[in-house]
């Protein structure tokens, strides 16, 4: 996966970047928060991505801050959002603010983004409230562990946090995919 682009900018236009990299041009979606912080052409340009892949197309998304990654990261996670809506809304402000937006549940700032409705607005905060946390420094809850990412995806199928841990407990695997499978035989019995 390609996760940092540094380079001199090509072109900077409304929606997208081109970063040359000794000779070869990424072009990279942006938002309008990220746009403002990308230097004039010529000069060099540092920018965190990430790399969506679908059946008819690579896309590339750059953002100023890893923060701003993983709130987008975070967004496309949300049922109805995809990266173009994604990159909208970090459109509409830094990440903290946005983080506090999401805290506040403040739907009326979602819901003036284009493609965003009351229902989408709302379920961005209730599925993100608990996933990004406030105070010096931006938070975007992450892990590697195995048990907890199990665990999510147990609460993600509608099991209660206690029902998870209850089935987790008897769960057997290495793996996320090993743990979900082993937790979700035992619930059916």
């Amino acid at each position: 996966m390609i996760a940092l682009v540094r380079g001199e900018v090509a072109v900077r236009r409304p929606g997208h970047v081109v970063v040359d990299v000794h000779g070869v041009g990424y072009r990279l979606a942006v938002s309008a928060e990220t746009l403002r912080q990308v230097p004039a052409i010529g000069r060099e340009a540092v920018l965190h991505t990430h790399l969506v892949v679908r059946d008819d197309a690579l896309a590339l998304y750059g953002f100023a801050s890893e923060e701003e990654r993983d709130l987008f990261l975070a967004l496309i996670g949300v049922q109805s959002v995809g990266p173009k809506v994604a990159l909208a809304v970090l459109g509409g402000g830094t990440p903290r603010e946005l983080v506090n937006a999401i805290a506040d549940g403040d739907t009326a700032r979602f819901q003036a983004v284009p493609g965003i409705g009351r229902r989408t607005a709302e379920r961005i905060i209730v599925e993100l409230r608990e996933k990004v946390g406030v105070g010096d420094a931006i938070v975007v809850a992450r892990t590697d562990d195995p048990r907890a990412l199990a665990r999510e995806g147990l609460i993600d199928l509608g099991y209660d946090p206690g029902e998870a841990e209850s089935l987790l407990g008897a769960a057997r695997g290495e793996s996320v995919e090993e743990l979900l499978a082993s937790a979700l035989r035992e619930a059916r019995r």
